[in-house]
């Protein structure tokens, strides 16, 4: 039977055709696959609408073959969806996994008490007042047996709640993977590293030279080639798809500024000497750069550190600041 390695946007990349005891775990595993219980599939993790990493894939077609097995690869298909599509669907398995793991937590709760109501029957049992283990006496085993019991259910119920615990937090963790992720500076950092990879990219695909080094006579330099073949094709597959990613966040971004969820701060307004607020603290700006402002984040300080002009929550001009502006609360 054919071993296939597909790739699409809605499913990301998934490996078809294997079974149970063939061998393919131990070569997956090595290749940077994991086995989605759910799915029941090998696969590559956090490859839903992402470009198929064709190292990882080409490295598995090539040791399943080696192996013996018969492989293919024609289901990969790099074609990105709509960003806001894709964005649906990542909230839609987001409530999902919320509400999953709500169930999970109160069944976790449920057996805790459970388990905490058998420590107190356990617990119960033992004679009264703490008496001691009569040695050579009848109840002597008896004695004994009902305190590994108790113990046995204390334990059991420490880590009954202990995993309680766990599943409400991973619960808690889940309700908030959406607002986290549209949050105004969450939003703005992520535009900006996109922007950076597309940059990079773009370098990548025109060609471009670095300088390592330089001397009183001479300067010292790699050079790289414009990008061919398939590693162009690529490249250019995968800055279509940053792209579209791109305009998307700006336009949230863009939304998010209109309504005064994301600030509107830049080197146009403030100044040296002006005080910024900054994860509940104020801190007097040392300098205005293009996309940070300088500050001394404590007190004395010889150094300063940066602050981007999205993290600030608030700002207010030198001449309206306290010269030693208290602490946020």
């Amino acid at each position: 039977m054919t071993i296939e390695i597909r790739h699409s946007a809605a499913d990301g990349t998934l490996v078809y055709g294997t079974s149970r005891g063939d061998g393919t775990n131990v070569i997956l595993k090595q290749c940077g696959f994991r086995w989605f219980r759910t799915l029941g599939l090998w696969g590559v993790p956090r490859s839903r609408d992402e470009q198929p990493d064709m190292f990882k894939i080409t490295r598995a077609s090539q040791a399943l073959s080696t192996a013996g097995f018969d492989v293919s690869t024609e289901g990969v298909d790099p074609t990105h969806r709509p960003v806001a599509e894709a964005e649906a669907h990542r909230a839609l398995r987001g409530l999902d996994r919320a509400e999953a793991l709500e169930d999970k937590a109160a069944r976790k709760a449920a057996d805790a008490e459970t388990a905490w109501a058998a420590e107190r029957r356990a617990a119960a049992a033992l004679p009264p007042g703490g008496e001691p283990i009569k040695i050579g006496h009848h109840s002597e085993a008896r004695h004994r047996k009902a305190i590994e019991r108790a113990h046995e259910k204390l334990g059991r119920a420490i880590g009954a709640e202990d995993a309680a615990k766990a599943a409400a937090a991973k619960a808690r963790a889940a309700s908030k993977t959406t607002e986290h992720r549209y949050s105004p500076i969450t939003v703005k950092n992520r535009i900006d590293r996109l922007s950076a990879e597309q940059r990079k990219d773009q370098r990548a695909l025109d060609g471009h030279r670095r300088v390592v080094a330089r001397t009183a006579n001479h300067t010292y330099a790699d050079e790289f080639a414009p990008a061919t073949g398939e590693y162009r094709q690529r490249l250019l597959e995968r800055m279509a798809q940053r792209g579209d990613q791109i305009a998307y966040w700006e336009s949230v971004y863009a939304e998010q500024r209109d309504a005064g969820i994301a600030n509107s701060y830049s080197r146009d307004t403030i100044a040296k000497g002006d005080q910024i607020k900054y994860r509940r603290q104020w801190y007097t700006v040392v300098r205005a750069n293009p996309k940070t402002v300088s500050v001394r984040l404590h007190e004395g300080a010889t150094w300063t550190n940066t602050i981007g002009y999205h993290e600030i929550s608030d700002h207010r001009r030198a001449a309206d600041a306290p010269s030693h502006p208290p602490p946020a609360v």
